[in-house]
């Protein structure tokens, strides 16, 4: 292919750019969004993590709720075995109500040990519900700043113009008969035209060129656009 200097670099820009937008490059997340899903699936696990904490902490509580219930009860019962026994005189009666009396206050001392316990369990609880508390706080900060930053880059994305448009513009600049050349390369390749990296290998097809190859296209005429032996794409030099 025959093309001026000037115009092999407009070739290699549209040869880019189209590659670009073949393969959807211009519809990839950016940073930004994919730092935003992350803080998104972070904020997510936080808030649930901080949901069971409180779900724990409310058990707990109905379940000292419920010690102290059973004690009131239980304290009620001990208070009436006492009062029946300070007028009851048959000796049956006397014993049933002692055992009762034994009964209740045995469970109230097993009640007493199950409170403190869950008043220990309650504290470390809550602490654990506060922790979970504070960290899905910061990870709804973050996420507010990740959504912020997104939007910014959105908007940047939209003022940008049109990938389609420059690929036209870009063609207007190139003789017709280059055009028809590299996109006769393209369709066969994909890629028709790539830079000659580091003066040795194919951008195209990415293989290092053996060193004659490498010769043959390095000392190719200004004017001309050698192509690769491997995969025929024309490659354009970088002074």
């Amino acid at each position: 292919m025959k093309l001026l200097p000037e115009s092999q670099a407009v070739l290699l820009k549209l040869a880019n750019l189209q590659r670009a937008v073949d393969f959807g490059a211009e519809e990839r997340q950016s940073p930004e969004q994919e730092e935003l899903a992350s803080a998104e699936r972070e904020y997510a696990r936080l808030v649930d993590s901080a949901g069971s904490a409180q779900m724990a902490v409310d058990d707990m509580e109905n379940e000292i709720l419920r010690i102290q219930a059973d004690e009131r009860k239980l304290r009620a019962r001990e208070r009436d075995d006492r009062k029946q026994l300070s007028a009851e005189l048959d000796p049956d009666k006397r014993r049933d109500l002692e055992h009762d009396r034994y009964a209740a206050k045995s469970r109230i001392a097993d009640l007493m040990s199950e409170l403190q316990e869950a008043h220990n369990e309650i504290h470390a609880l809550r602490n654990n519900r506060d922790s979970q508390g504070a960290q899905r706080d910061e990870a709804a900060r973050k996420l507010d700043v990740a959504r912020r930053a997104a939007e910014a880059a959105q908007a940047a994305t939209a003022n940008q113009p049109d990938p389609r448009v420059e690929i036209e513009q870009l063609r207007g600049q190139l003789p017709g008969e280059a055009l028809r050349i590299f996109d006769d390369q393209r369709a066969e390749n994909s890629v028709g035209a790539a830079e000659f990296k580091a003066q040795k290998s194919c951008g195209g097809c990415f293989i290092v060129l053996p060193p004659a190859d490498q010769s043959a296209v390095r000392n190719a005429p200004d004017d001309e656009v050698p192509q690769c032996p491997e995969c025929g794409t024309y490659l354009i030099r970088q002074s």
